[in-house]
């Protein structure tokens, strides 16, 4: 493999893979025995993955500068021909069903992927190829509206995430000025986000009914793999989340205004929870992943062989920039078994978050790469793949000496009471969502007044100082993940409680805590969500009771 910088980016010609899988189709279909029908399944396989591949090559690169034609045209190309090549890959679904030869499919491969080709039958549809690619064209002009936004902080133009270091500042003036920035930039560029809400919207509840799905909600769980719940098991969680969360984090963050003596916490005060400020890097990029590469050696052998890859490959892109887009995410380029990392350090706490959690992702699609036969049993659901990420994020506490010198405990202290802080908000993006999609014809100021009332629901600390755009509901327009991955961020809160258990194991037996979750890891997607939470002992979050008996031991270290 070469490193990720020379890699050659091919445009697959999607047209003539559209024909080779419908002859894979034809050979599954007539095969005469199983050695012929699996020879053909894995030949569509390679295809798939070198498709994948080339696709997620582009993407990384059109994120890594959304102002680069060339891969913002090759990224249309992918949206406008990937539904129409999905279309195929329906149809090679539908002979695998049909096949006398599935049982032995499903016996080789778990009865994940048969679940998957089942959903994919009632997701893929001629009807919706046009839907789906005007989708992924306003999921990405969201994406370049907020990259290249800019305010005005002291004569510079900042873009979102160079505001967010002046939010941190021990200077409560600096912060509050900082803030407002940050809150005009997006009441700026609010009309253009309502706008392609609204599209969203509109098009995901239209695709819906010619897909004759009740509503967006069934559908956009399937599309997320969740086979296992429904919307009104989320629901009993998050009345967990309000019942014992929501009054723990009522305490701590009356901890933070007492620590920050001021009368009264405001948002901007939020991010900040001792007077002398945040714990920062102690060094740049460079110095943290040299520190980040020692420290996985050590965390274990399996760790130390993937941060070593990933640095040997250069399969990283962590410094912010402008036209980069905002946030960060781990990928994969299934032809090469490599993870991707991609982040916006700008020199606070997060910079080494991202070096943990983003980390974990990668870490786990490293290790499952390994032990699973397929590409799609690689990555399991969100609810469980945050665990991963969430997890890692704990086991690397022994180490932030390296990274924030003698404010390491601070970091440690402060991280994990942010960890349960948190929780709320997700929870309140998903019921925002479900509230959405219930009733798509909502205009955009009854969306902002949805968002208000659940805020007061689920963070009623929360005082934006009279600021008018964010106290009439515009906070949700900065959240990514509500434009590009509907119902994608309640997966945090579950799987933030799983990575809580985790940690309350390594307090207790490091090593065997590292075995199951090295176990975990390399089960990948091959299992279901209820499944793998059995497999390695976790509970279900979904069920009555079982927050408040996973965060037992988290609640007593922070004394809540």
């Amino acid at each position: 493999m070469e490193k990720f910088a020379q890699i050659e980016y091919v445009r697959p010609d999607l047209e003539q893979a559209v024909e080779t899988v419908k002859r894979y189709a034809a050979v599954m279909k007539a095969a005469k025995t199983y050695d012929e029908f699996y020879d053909a399944y894995m030949a569509y396989i390679k295809l798939d993955m070198d498709i994948d591949t080339a696709r997620n090559i582009a993407h990384i690169r059109n994120t890594i500068n959304m102002l680069d034609d060339y891969y913002e045209k090759e990224m249309a190309y992918f949206n406008v021909q990937l539904p129409r090549y999905q279309i195929t890959e329906k149809e090679l679904g539908s002979v695998i069903l049909a096949s006398r030869f599935k049982e032995k499919l499903e016996a080789e491969f778990g009865k994940i992927l048969i679940q998957g080709l089942k959903a994919q039958q009632m997701l893929a549809s001629e009807a919706i190829v046009e839907d789906l690619a005007k989708e992924a064209e306003l999921a990405n002009l969201y994406s370049k509206t907020v990259a290249a936004a800019t305010a005005d902080f002291r004569g510079e133009a900042c873009t979102t995430y160079g505001l967010l270091k002046h939010m941190q500042s021990i200077d409560r003036e600096e912060r509050k000025e900082a803030f407002e920035a940050w809150a005009g930039l997006f009441e700026g560029i609010a009309p253009k986000i309502d706008e392609i809400y609204d599209g969203l919207v509109q098009l995901r509840a239209g695709m819906a009914k010619k897909l004759n799905f009740d509503s967006f909600i069934p559908m956009g769980y399937l599309k997320r793999g969740r086979y296992d719940y429904r919307p009104q098991d989320l629901e009993l969680f998050r009345k967990q989340v309000r019942d014992v969360i929501v009054p723990a984090c009522e305490i701590l963050y009356e901890r933070q205004r007492q620590a920050l003596g001021v009368d009264k916490l405001h948002y901007y005060d939020e991010p900040i929870s001792n007077p002398a400020g945040n714990p920062r890097p102690v060094g740049g990029k460079d110095y943290l992943v040299e520190m980040a590469q020692k420290m996985y050696r050590e965390l274990s052998p399996q760790s130390g062989e993937f941060f070593d890859f990933m640095v040997e490959y250069e399969l990283f892109d962590l410094e912010t920039r402008k036209g980069k887009r905002v946030g960060g995410y781990c990928t994969s380029l299934p032809s090469y078994h490599a993870p991707f990392i991609f982040s916006n350090f700008n020199g606070t706490l997060a910079d080494v978050n991202v070096l943990t959690h983003e980390a974990g992702h990668a870490f786990a699609g490293f290790t499952a790469a390994k032990f699973q036969k397929l590409p799609e049993l690689c990555h399991s659901t969100e609810e469980i793949s945050e665990i991963h990420s969430m997890s890692m994020e704990l086991w690397t506490y022994p180490w932030m000496e390296s990274f924030f010198g003698d404010k390491a405990e601070q970091y440690r202290k402060q991280h994990l009471a942010d960890a349960i802080m948190k929780i709320p908000y997700m929870v309140c993006v998903d019921e925002y969502q479900h509230e959405v999609y219930a009733k798509p014809e909502m205009t955009a100021m009854e969306r902002r007044a949805v968002w208000s009332r659940l805020e007061k629901i689920y963070m009623p600390w929360r005082d934006y100082d009279k600021n008018e755009f964010l106290e009439s509901g515009g906070f949700w327009m900065q959240k990514q993940h509500i434009f590009l991955y509907p119902f994608y961020y309640v997966d945090y809160a579950m799987a933030q409680i799983g990575a809580f258990e985790f940690y309350t194991q390594m307090n207790t037996d490091r090593e065997a805590a590292w075995d199951n979750y090295y176990k975990l890891c390399k089960a990948g997607g091959s299992k279901g969500y209820f499944e793998l939470l059995d497999y390695c002992g976790l509970h279900n979050v979904l069920k009555e009771g079982s927050v408040r008996e996973a965060l037992k031991a988290v609640f007593e270290e922070l004394g809540l």
